[in-house]
């Protein structure tokens, strides 16, 4: 727009400057002269106001292409390998249409119901989660995430809705028998989890394997390449289910509540999801689904 105001400053300069230096062999007169400037300066005005309103409309025009863009949909972002709140079944389809599913896909699905959107899954590192919503390329983060002081720096959290365990998994024949026994042993956890971040804190990062799904870590508990691995409850009794000659130990190593996370300063979307939630609890379809997926021991 500027180069346009120009072009049209610079023509209206140069009709002055042809009126008073052209091939005319007449004197130009003060009053001439003022003419032409006003009548350059009237035009110049014209140009301004007329890119001013174009601006203006592809400004409009822009903001209502982000908002159709936007509009209609719910981005979750997630790391699908934390069964039972989001992983990967064939035999099942998730609430946006995909493999996807599980207790957070299920809670995500309402929630984008009861705002009238489609819930959009995507499916990436439990760590590059943070960092999709605050680039607003995700509306909500939904991976069984817990609420630390570290996270509410970077984004916001709802109010919660499961409370959560985290436990300890060894091989039957280990001499680990609780917390406190784990001091100078090599412990497997999923990178960026708050199972990470609780057994940096408390055994060092030295001590600390991480990988990039709670599954490899097992596995790597399997293979005899870390001593224990710290890991949520409900996963961990899939993943013990799953794999002979391994336990869960009896003690708990931290208790803990889910909530969904969002870009911060997003407060008219944190209202809305803490109002679906309400209404979801009110309504028992939390209960509801969070039974559909964890059974009374």
């Amino acid at each position: 727009m500027k180069k346009k105001i120009l072009s049209v400053a610079a023509a209206a300069a140069c009709a002055i400057s042809l009126a008073a230096c052209g091939g005319s062999t007449s004197e130009t007169t003060p009053a001439e002269t003022t003419t032409a400037a006003t009548a350059a300066e009237a035009e110049d005005s014209k140009a301004d106001e007329g890119a001013g309103e174009e601006t203006s409309a592809e400004e409009t025009s822009a903001e209502a292409g982000e908002a159709e863009a936007a509009g209609g949909q719910l981005v979750m972002a997630t790391n699908a390998e934390f069964p039972p709140y989001e992983y990967h079944d064939s035999s099942m389809t998730g609430p946006d249409g995909s493999d996807i599913v599980g207790i957070d896909a299920e809670i995500a699905g309402a929630i984008a119901e009861n705002l009238g959107l489609e819930l959009v899954i995507e499916d990436i590192a439990f760590d590059s989660i943070i960092p999709e919503l605050q680039s607003g390329k995700a509306d909500i983060g939904a991976a069984g995430m817990t609420v630390t002081e570290d996270r509410l720096l970077k984004v916001d959290f709802s109010d919660t809705y499961a409370t959560a365990v985290q436990v300890i998994i060894v091989t039957e024949d280990s001499e680990i028998a609780g917390p406190d026994d784990l001091a100078g042993k090599l412990i497997g956890v999923q990178q960026g989890t708050t199972g990470d971040i609780y057994a940096t804190d408390d055994f060092g990062d030295e001590n600390i394997e991480r990988y990039p799904k709670g599954v490899d870590a097992v596995q790597a508990l399997t293979q005899g390449k870390v001593d224990a691995v710290i890991i949520d409850n409900e996963p961990a009794k899939i993943f013990v289910g799953d794999n002979d000659g391994l336990k869960l130990l009896d003690a708990a190593y931290a208790e803990e509540e889910y909530a969904l996370a969002v870009k911060k300063g997003n407060t008219e979307l944190l209202d809305q999801v803490n109002q679906a939630i309400q209404e979801l609890k009110e309504s028992g379809k939390l209960d509801e689904i969070v039974d559909k997926y964890i059974t009374a021991d």
